[in-house]
């Protein structure tokens, strides 16, 4: 009789357990109710960089927008360019857990330990538009087409001094991106590989003589630092000669490159502004553009790339294999992260309006 009560008693705790675990979303062999194929309605973590840049404040909307209509909840985050911050923000989003993370990181190199805990908790990784390193926890990366950025700039440098026809010579000036930015680097590089065969040709100059990628970073991509390095330029080495050219990667680097231009005199008939590129298509540099001192920018459209990753972790959620269009380049240090780029689209004043404005980017009402 008490062999036959405690066999009950057992059966009846085991039927308990089963409810209590059923009641926390898991069974009785460890799952959860949420896995693969049932992920809807679950909570994505988004860690963006910072909100100092417009750029990265569209990029978190457009992503919730995304994940939203595709029936996920949402926690976006910012870590306001302290890498620190953003592994934090990481380690809180996993704790409350999140079934999926889009990154798109302050320091690619701080996020290994945080993503060990990511992949522990069995949650995928998007790298978005900045490839993570040196860890093999990253599932895949969203992207535009980082080298063709930088062709895109320094073709246009080369077309509007009219290199091509043999002109020059002319004075340039380099400008990178942050040296913890992974893109950094292939945005240089595809800028260099058109602009180098011109300065070994002595037909454009870098009169600083600061050439190497190690010499020309700014870091956390920030304006006041490239307005400070461009004042140091002007005054250590162009005294009565003029720049013709500035290199810039991005649109906040361009304003703070063109704050320095103005304050040495640039501008007006007798001294005209360089050709300055950008990229990024925010809003203050596309009105500086219309106004006829920034000269370019690169638009990526990041509704799409905000598709793409949006995609690519619903994919991974309901073992699908999200699509991709490069598996050889991305390289981060323990792994080829398998990659779908975007195609960017250079911008000047001859087509602003078709490129951001016809397709919804911007309003007019915008631009005024």
């Amino acid at each position: 009789m008490r062999t036959r009560r405690s066999a009950l008693a057992l059966m009846a705790g085991a039927a308990s357990l089963a409810l209590t675990l059923s009641a926390c979303g898991q069974n009785s062999k460890g799952g959860s109710k949420e896995d693969k194929g049932s992920a809807k309605g679950g909570t994505i973590g988004i860690a963006m960089p910072t909100k100092s840049s417009e750029r990265w404040i569209a990029d978190g909307n457009n992503v919730v927008k995304n994940l939203k209509a595709k029936g996920y909840k949402t926690k976006l985050v910012y870590g306001e360019d302290d890498p620190d911050q953003q592994v934090s923000q990481i380690e809180n989003l996993i704790t409350q857990g999140v079934k999926g993370l889009i990154v798109a990181a302050i320091d690619n190199k701080s996020l290994n330990n945080v993503l060990q805990q990511a992949a522990d908790a069995k949650i995928p990784v998007i790298a978005y538009d900045r490839l993570i390193l040196g860890t093999k926890n990253v599932d895949y990366y969203a992207s535009f087409d980082n080298t063709k950025v930088g062709e895109l700039q320094a073709s246009y440098i080369v077309d509007k001094l009219g290199l091509k026809d043999g002109k020059g010579p002319f004075n340039i000036e380099l400008f990178a991106g942050s040296n913890d930015d992974n893109n950094t680097k292939y945005f240089f590089n595809g800028a260099m590989s058109v602009l180098q065969p011109y300065i070994d040709k002595k037909k454009l100059v870098v009169k600083s003589g600061q050439t190497k990628l190690t010499q020309v970073t700014t870091l956390r991509w920030d304006g006041a630092t490239a307005q400070k390095r461009m004042e140091d330029i002007l005054t250590s080495t162009y005294g009565s000669a003029k720049v013709d050219a500035v290199l810039s990667p991005y649109d906040g680097i361009s304003i703070g490159v063109l704050a320095a231009l103005k304050s040495d005199g640039y501008g007006s008939s007798s001294k005209p502004l360089p050709v300055i590129t950008g990229q990024d298509a925010e809003l203050a540099s596309v009105k500086s553009i219309i106004a006829g001192q920034q000269t370019q920018t690169v638009y990526k459209d990041t509704r799409k790339l905000a598709d793409v990753a949006s995609s690519m972790v619903d994919d991974v959620l309901n073992g699908k294999k999200p699509e991709v269009n490069d598996t050889k380049t991305y390289d981060n240090g323990t792994k080829v992260v398998p990659a779908m780029l975007l195609q960017p689209v250079s911008v000047d004043k001859t087509n602003y309006t078709k490129e951001l404005v016809d397709t919804g980017y911007y309003k007019a009402s915008e631009l005024q």
